[in-house]
This record gives structure tokens, sequence and C-alpha cells, in this order.
């Protein structure tokens, strides 16, 4: 069989995700904070971006302000060393000494960071932040106040270093005394010790031995409360009080009281000095009503206002083309890093313009939501959206992640208002899965402590109002709440 090289001309079309493409569909999908971070970074990586100023627009007049507070300033000065000299000559430099240094200072002191309110106000100390204290540090604290010897300081600082967020001790003592080489009888006694730090219960190794710690340290001297924890921990997680008394051969009373002690114990102790620092959500959009219509508003506030910068433009046209290698490799870096920028700042308005008109064709679908309260939100899926702004069903799902909208209801992410739908015999109709999640919670919030409505009722009631769902539907939803069944939901005392 004989090989042959033959040429071929053929025609066809392919998609090429090209970079510029790739990163408007990254910029399209993050968050505020996110694009932020993303738009810094590049603001470090590329020399030519610049951003702009908010009085950027008023430059002429800022100088011409800035040179006559200058100048005015200046004259200030000479006319203090004036009379300041003519007290000198006159009181033979005692004035000198006699001069208020300290008002002199706090007129014409150092521009800075200053904590003083508007107007002469006193700070408000509440609005100054000062720095949490960690579990770790609170726990090596109480170590340096106790009498510990150097063998003990090193395993009490294992232990503390070994400790979860909720507190737990993670590493078993066979562990700890191997690390450090000791026997397990003193990292035993050491661990005793650092459980009576505070909070109550630290260094524990499950749940039944922090309750116990709790329970110790309280001082309770009921002693069913530590049969309880220690052998019946299932019961009371199911809350059968009955069984527990009947076992335990006393008054369902003193069960009771056992219980409401227990029940006032924290389960996770260290949990109180988490450092979790808590993200205060930033709106994209808003959505004011204004007489009968709604504005959409797009929040720019902290994002950069990006330009290419004019220094750099005057550089390009000043590299001429004399052959040189040097300058045409310049021109070519700065063409290149203008191309990039120019793309980024098409792609951050191309972001905000999508954004846009997602949030405007959402208020166009859930006018009544705006209107009227969350039982009125009607279903809507990302086809819907798609189908009214022309665009694509995954460019609209990457519009909503991670974004929130301000309404005149209160501050949703965008994803919020998309839902299936959930058929109604009443009128033949369809409502919202969330407004049907809603009826559920209001339900269950209004609800007898002592006889909690079971998932068979709560249908009934929901029938009442003119929705038919079946029972297991109620319960798919109130364990996607995180509500819990009847029986745990019942409240004893």
């Amino acid at each position: 069989m004989a090989f042959e090289l033959k040429q071929s001309l053929k025609l066809s079309q392919q998609l090429i995700m090209t970079p510029q493409l790739q990163q408007a569909i990254k910029l399209l999908q993050l968050s505020r904070q996110d694009l932020v971070e993303s738009i810094n970074q590049e603001m470090e990586e590329n020399p030519l971006l610049e951003e702009i100023s908010p009085d950027e627009g008023n430059d002429d007049v800022i100088h011409e302000e800035i040179e006559n507070d200058v100048i005015s300033v200046e004259r200030e000065n000479v006319k203090a060393i004036e009379r300041t000299e003519e007290l000198n000559v006159e009181e033979g430099g005692g004035a000198a000494q006699e001069f208020d240094w300290a008002n002199y200072l706090e007129d014409y002191g150092p521009v800075g960071v200053t904590y003083g309110g508007r107007d002469g106000e006193e700070t408000s100390w509440d609005n100054v932040l000062t720095e949490g204290q960690s579990l770790t540090k609170h726990l090596m604290w109480q170590m340096k106040l106790s009498s510990f010897t150097d063998d003990e300081i090193r395993v009490c600082t294992q232990i503390i270093g070994n400790l979860d967020n909720n507190g737990y001790l993670c590493a078993t003592v066979p562990e700890i005394a191997q690390l450090e080489n000791i026997s397990e009888e003193f990292v035993d006694a050491v661990l005793k010790r650092v459980q009576e730090f505070d909070p109550p219960g630290i260094a524990a190794r499950n749940l039944q031995e922090c309750l116990l710690i709790q329970a110790r340290m309280l001082g309770v001297q009921n002693k069913i409360i530590e049969v309880i924890i220690k052998d019946f921990l299932k019961e009371l997680e199911l809350k059968n009080y009955v069984h527990i008394a009947h076992k335990l051969k006393v008054p369902l009373r003193e069960v009771e009281i056992a219980v409401l002690l227990i029940s006032r114990m924290n389960p996770k102790p260290g949990s109180i000095y988490s450092d979790e620092n808590i993200q205060p959500i930033i709106p994209d959009v808003y959505v004011v009503k204004a007489g009968n219509e709604y504005k959409i508003i797009l929040n720019d506030d902290g994002l950069p206002h990006l330009r290419i910068s004019n220094f750099y433009r005057e550089i390009m046209a000043g590299l001429t083309d004399h052959g040189h290698h040097e300058e045409e490799d310049g021109k070519k870096y700065i063409k290149d890093k203008v191309q990039s920028a120019t793309w980024l700042i098409k792609s951050i308005q191309q972001r905000q313009n999508t954004i846009y008109k997602v949030a405007e064709s959402i208020v166009k679908f859930q006018r009544d939501f705006f209107d009227r309260g969350i039982d009125f939100l009607k279903p809507l899926v990302l086809r819907d959206v798609a189908g009214d702004i022309d665009m694509h069903e995954s460019t609209i799902s990457r519009v909503v992640s991670n974004k929130y909208m301000h309404s005149p209801q209160g501050i949703f992410e965008m994803k919020y208002f998309f839902g299936s739908s959930i058929k109604t015999t009443s009128d033949g109709g369809a409502i919202a899965s969330k407004s049907v999640k809603e009826e559920i919670k209001q339900i269950v919030s209004g609800e007898p402590p002592k006889k909690p409505y079971s998932d068979c009722e709560i249908v009934d009631l929901l029938k009442a109002k003119g929705i038919d769902i079946a029972r297991r539907t109620v319960a798919k939803y109130r364990e996607m709440m995180g509500i819990l069944p009847s029986s745990k939901r019942k409240k004893y005392f």
C-alpha cells in the first residue's frame, strides 16, 4: 500500500474561546468583593491602568483652591512670626516661654488620622475597632497565670494547639504523650487542669465530657443531671422524658428540672471566641420605587473607575520609528498593555450593563413581589429572563450568582427570585416554591409550643389557604429550611 501526501482546502467554522472572552465570562460571575480584588490585581500588573478620582473633572478648580489655601496659610504664618518677634523684642523673649504651644499644635498640627468627631464633637469610642481575642490567646493567657512547670507548659501548649473551633480536643492523650515523650498519666493530669479553664467545658473530648465538666464547674448538686448526661443523651435528644423518668424511677418533674439545667449549658464552648469576620452584604443593584415605576440603580460605590494612563500615551506618542530595537520592544510592550487594559475596561462595562438588564427583567416579572411581599412571588426560571433580554441561560446563571439586590422588601440574592412552581388545585394556578416554604415557616412559628403541628396537620392548614401539596413535600421543604420534626419541636417548659 503506497502512502502519499496531498493538500486539500477545507472551510469550517469553530467557536474559539479567546483570552478576552474568557476574561469577560470570568468577570461576569465574580462577586462584588472578588471583582474589586481582581481589578486591584490587574492594576498592579498593568502600569497603564489608573483609577479615576471622583473629583477628576474639576482639576483646575481644585488646583486653584489649593494654591489659594497655600498662599493664605503662608500669609498667616508670616503674620504669626512677625507678632512673635514683636513680643520678643518688647518683653525680652519672655513671651516665647508663655506661648501656648498646645493650642498652636492643635491648630497647625500634622494632617493625619484623627479620632475626633465633626464640628468639635467628642469621639464615640463604640465606633473604634478593636482586635478580638481568639480562643488560643485566651487559653494561653490563663496558662501563663497558672503555676505550671516547664514540662506541663509544653503539654498544655500541645493541648491548646489541638483544639478545634468549638473547643474540643482533636488529639488523643497517647498521641500527645508520644509527641512530647512523656507518660500518658502526666498528660491526663495536665488535661484535667486545662479543663478547669474558662470557658467551662473547654478541652473536652466529646459532648458527654463537655457537659459533665460544665455541670461540675457550675456546682450542680443534682445527681440526676450526671446520670442523664452519661446514660440518656439519645433520649434527651428525642425529648423522651417519660422514658428517662421511668428508667430512673423518679418523678417526671425532677427530670424536667434536670433537663432545663442541661439545656442552658453550651455544647460548643469555644465558638464564643470564633475569629470569623462577618462580611456585610453590599448590594450590586438598588431597586427604588419612584411613583408607580421601579428604577434600577447600579451600585458603583467602591468599584475602581479605570482609564488608560495619559503618561504612557505620551510615551507611546514620543516613540518614533528610528529602527532601534529598544524602542520597538517598548512600543510592543505598551501596545499589548493598552490592549489588555482596553479589554478589561470594556469587560467591566459589559458586566454592569448585563446586570442592569437582568435586574430590570426580574423586576418586570416579579412586580407583585416588590409591591406586596413574598406571598406574591411568582415562579420564574432562567429561561424566562433569557428569552426576555435575548441572552443565553448560562449568561443569566452567571449574572445572578453571588449578586445581591436591595429592594423595598429587603436585600435578596438575585438567585432568590428564581424557583420552581407548585400547582394548586383550588384555582388551577401555580405558586412559587419559596412562597410555600414561607407559609410553612409562618405556620411553624405560630404553632402551640407544647403541641406542635405534624406534617399532616401542616398539609391541612396549607390546603385551607388554597395550597394543596403532599405530606412528603412538606417534609422535604421543612428539612430544607432546617425545621425539626414535631416530636423534636415540642417544648415541655
